[in-house]
């Protein structure tokens, strides 16, 4: 039995996390979508609120298991038994940043492989950063994550309110 950890914030989920892990779990027997456990100061969701959505996202699918961590994520693979990592890849700049990510991890878990996922063209423009930012200033998220995390998103910037420094609103409201 092949299992491989798909690691991520996830600060939120949106579709293009979820067809990477749907995809991973076509080609694997069991794919651990973990999330990384450490709030940042620059997270808009805790830890917490972070795994019950990917939670939700993936309720149905039978080979998907969710769950948290924290520390190196090539540690964490070895330490559940992943055989590789998997990664999305949306643009050249992730490539980059990717390659070097999987030389770092060779050298610390040589017989933990990376396999990179490459996206969906529907997919391409999307990430937590751009959904967060395009919800921090009431747009319309729907075609971009599940309900229930647009839901989450407006009732978060609600609480938030208009002076929120947490999202950085740099390109999207010019």
């Amino acid at each position: 039995m092949t299992t491989v950890l798909f690691p991520g914030t996830f600060d939120p989920i949106h579709y293009g996390h979820i067809n990477i892990a749907r995809r991973a779990a076509d080609l694997f027997d069991e794919v651990i979508v973990a999330v990384y456990a450490r709030d940042h100061k620059n997270s808009l969701f805790s830890a917490g609120e972070r795994l019950a959505m990917v939670e939700e996202a993936f309720k149905t699918v039978g080979n998907i298991s969710v769950t948290s961590y924290s520390g190196l994520t090539v540690q964490f693979a070895k330490k559940i038994g992943a055989r590789a990592i998997v990664r999305g890849l949306r643009v050249f700049s992730d490539f980059e940043y990717e390659f070097r990510m999987a030389l770092a991890n060779n050298r610390l878990e040589p017989e933990i492989d990376v396999i990179a996922l490459i996206t969906t063209e529907a997919h391409t423009f999307l990430s937590s950063t751009t959904v967060r930012e395009i919800a921090a200033l009431d747009g319309d998220v729907s075609s971009m994550v599940p309900e229930h995390v647009r839901l989450a998103l407006i009732e978060k910037f609600s609480n938030l309110g208009q002076d929120q420094d947490i999202v950085p609103q740099t390109s999207l409201r010019d």
